[in-house]
């Protein structure tokens, strides 16, 4: 998903505003910074493009989860329900605020099974996040539904889906709070950044205050600000931000580029009888940062991938045994390998984990194989690649 392919003199003009003045803090300096404020231009240009009231910036995408949780109240002892499919990030974030994280089987979304969601809510249980992963949604309807009549929190991780949207409205932008990642490797990047979304006017002030040790950011004379409650320091600086705001006005284009090089891609693999493709609730539009498809079975995903691995056919993955993104391999979450003390409570609450199964989402991860959309290939290129890649499956196949 990488925005970093297409850096332009549109990045260098923003960062080199932050230079010339040379605040790099996002909060005070107001004589010396010149009437520049990045960070401020960039959340007013995110609340457009997610058509939602508030933003606020943060240094990461998991600062985001964790800003967005502490902001609704999540804390300790509560359970998070999220995905057994995701990024260790989710649970490092849930786990911070001393919460609980309850992994739960996924769909043939790729995101949360509503099933799984509802049969896991116990009276500890405060929220639920789904994650948008490869830059496409689950069930929305379902899940909102779950949450309102159980009176959970609805929480979106979309930093994989920026540009994504169901039924008209962007993804990060349907749930109380929504999560996203600006880092080096996003469809737009800040280098590190991140961004929590809300039309929840209480949310967002807590999560201005929060992320900001606790400042109330009232007046222009940071000194005389006060702390209504405790926060820590989750701030983006101004040049990440400078980066971003160029970035975030131009991901129409990056949008539009995924989407020619995704539709040519899934054209060719559609010839294919044995290949399926991830379910995309009605309504729901990918950001086409990502290719996700089925194979029969786990051998022959393997089989494909190493074949497209050993004829240049790079950033396609089958995340079975991948130890970033999939319940599996996560050892140290089972075995609670810390560099401090677990609490008791986050110790208990995750003992399930010992010897809980996850068939239904291995059914799906062992025979997915998923393809990163470059921006930087040209249109013959991904025409050579989808040829090529046809040709590979189908020799794996016979």
């Amino acid at each position: 998903m990488p925005g970093f392919e297409l850096f332009s003199d549109l990045e260098r003009k923003e960062v080199n505003d932050v230079l010339d003045n040379g605040v790099l803090m996002r909060y005070g300096f107001d004589g010396m910074r010149k009437g520049h404020w990045k960070a401020k231009a960039l959340e007013a240009e995110l609340a457009t493009t997610f058509k939602s009231n508030h933003v606020q910036l943060v240094s990461s995408g998991t600062a985001a989860v964790s800003v967005a949780l502490a902001s609704a109240g999540v804390g300790a002892g509560d359970e998070v329900i999220m995905p057994t499919f995701t990024f260790v990030a989710s649970f490092e974030a849930i786990m911070m605020l001393g919460a609980i994280p309850v992994l739960v089987d996924i769909d043939d979304t790729l995101t949360l099974d509503p099933k799984a969601v509802k049969a896991a809510i116990t009276p500890k249980t405060k929220a639920v996040m789904i994650v948008q992963m490869c830059g496409s949604m689950g069930n929305m309807e379902a899940l909102s539904k779950i949450c309102n009549d159980h009176n959970l929190i609805f929480v979106e991780d979309a930093c994989q889906a920026i540009g994504g949207s169901y039924k008209g409205k962007p993804l990060g932008s349907i749930a109380d709070l929504g999560c996203f990642s600006f880092d080096f490797v996003k469809t737009i990047t800040c280098g590190e950044g991140g961004a929590v979304v809300t039309n929840n006017k209480a949310y967002y002030i807590n999560a201005d205050h929060f992320s900001d040790h606790g400042h109330d950011h009232v007046g222009n004379d940071r000194g005389a600000e006060t702390h209504p409650f405790l926060g820590y320091n989750f701030r983006i600086s101004e040049l990440h931000a400078a980066v971003g705001l160029a970035q975030v006005r131009r991901l129409p284009e990056f949008i539009a580029i995924q989407k020619r090089n995704y539709t040519i891609l899934r054209n060719a693999l559609t010839e294919i009888p044995e290949v399926t493709f991830r379910n995309v609730p009605d309504g729901g539009e990918e950001s086409y940062a990502f290719l996700n498809f089925f194979m029969p079975d786990l051998e022959l995903a393997q089989k494909v991938t190493a074949a497209f691995k050993a004829n240049g056919v790079d950033a396609c993955w089958n995340y079975y045994q991948n130890n970033w993104h999939y319940i599996r391999k996560w050892n140290h979450l089972k075995d609670l390998k810390s560099l401090y003390p677990i609490s008791s409570e986050v110790k208990k609450g995750l003992e399930y984990l010992k010897t809980k199964s996850f068939d239904q989402s291995d059914h799906y991860i062992s025979r997915n194989i998923s393809c990163l959309i470059k921006l930087s290939w040209t249109e013959k290129e991904v025409k050579e690649r989808a040829d090529k890649m046809a040709q590979l499956i189908s020799s794996a196949i016979n």
